[in-house]
């Protein structure tokens, strides 16, 4: 069952309901929150993401991003669009703030604003922060490529917060009511956060693609070349859930197999994709750092490593 907060239920509009967008509308609204707003550049996409959210308490404003204006004022706003369109959202939703008839000053204490940014702080956030709103980012550490499968996935993730304190209060609420667990990265160390967790989900899939492409290359079709790597790479998965990386690393490089590593460059160089070689040959160095914490000779390292550069 999902787990419900002991706090006043908060009223939240989603602006951006694309797949993370509407992902978070159907965890939230299944946790207890009041949906009451989402907005998607067209308003067809808004209603459809409408559709995924059970459990709400009343009926869901789907909003086209013309139709912004007619946004109902909410407790927490989440702002969810790409990170490029950030800064201009928080100006806009600003002067919609600026344009209501009942505005009065500290109208908007006490409202949340958090964006969901992996590499942005909430410093993007500062138009709102001028209008009274606290502001911070609530950025969670999953790969969402399909809102149902998504809003699972949301419940226990770990999430990175930033903000003002009562944002970010507000924020860890959302991840304790969610099931999940939270850490804080400084501002100014964003970008690096965003760029590790990319290498690690995004280039994952880029790399996994790539050896699809060499099996490809060996006469199999694709279907059948992820087929057949999917129970690798998440036994390589299992294995770094219960050890460290160098204890984790398993075949060529961690066995120091020289023969082997010249088979590999031989076959890539004449048989490979393009790219394939600068990328084994550029990991490959990694792994040599790994198999160096687990012991394997200095002088196969080296060896090793003079035919990868």
């Amino acid at each position: 069952m999902p787990k419900h907060s002991q706090s006043p239920t908060l009223s939240v509009a989603i602006i951006g309901s694309g797949r993370l967008g509407s992902a978070l509308a159907m965890a939230l609204g299944e946790s207890g929150y009041t949906v009451r707003a989402l907005v998607a550049r067209r308003a067809s996409e808004a209603q459809k993401a409408a559709g995924m959210v059970l459990r709400n308490t009343e009926p869901v404003q789907a909003l086209g991003a013309r139709d912004l204006a007619k946004l109902a004022p909410t407790d927490l706003t989440l702002i969810s669009t790409p990170d490029d369109a950030i800064e201009e959202m928080s100006q806009k939703l600003a002067a919609l703030e600026h344009s209501r008839a009942d505005l009065k000053p500290g109208k908007t204490r006490g409202r949340i604003a958090l964006h969901t940014s992996g590499a942005l702080s909430s410093v993007v956030l500062a138009p709102l922060a001028e209008v009274g709103f606290h502001t911070g980012s609530l950025h969670p550490l999953v790969s969402v490529s399909d809102p149902r499968s998504g809003a699972k996935d949301l419940r226990g993730a770990f999430y990175c917060v930033e903000g003002d304190k009562l944002a970010t209060r507000v924020a860890r609420r959302i991840v304790e009511d969610l099931g999940g667990k939270s850490f804080s990265i400084a501002p100014a160390s964003k970008a690096l956060y965003h760029a590790a967790a990319l290498t690690a989900a995004g280039h994952l899939t880029a790399l996994i693609d790539l050896a699809m492409e060499m099996l490809v290359s060996c006469g199999l079709s694709r279907q059948a070349a992820q087929e057949v790597l999917m129970p690798l790479v998440k036994s390589a998965v299992n294995n770094l859930k219960d050890s460290p990386p160098e204890k984790a690393l398993t075949g060529t490089f961690a066995r120091g197999d020289v023969a082997t590593v010249e088979r590999h460059l031989e076959a890539l160089l004449v048989k490979g994709p393009a790219e394939a070689l600068a990328v084994y040959k550029l990991l490959g160095l990694r792994s040599l750092q790994l198999a160096g914490k687990k012991g394997i000779d200095a002088k196969v390292l080296k060896r090793i490593r003079t035919l990868l550069k």
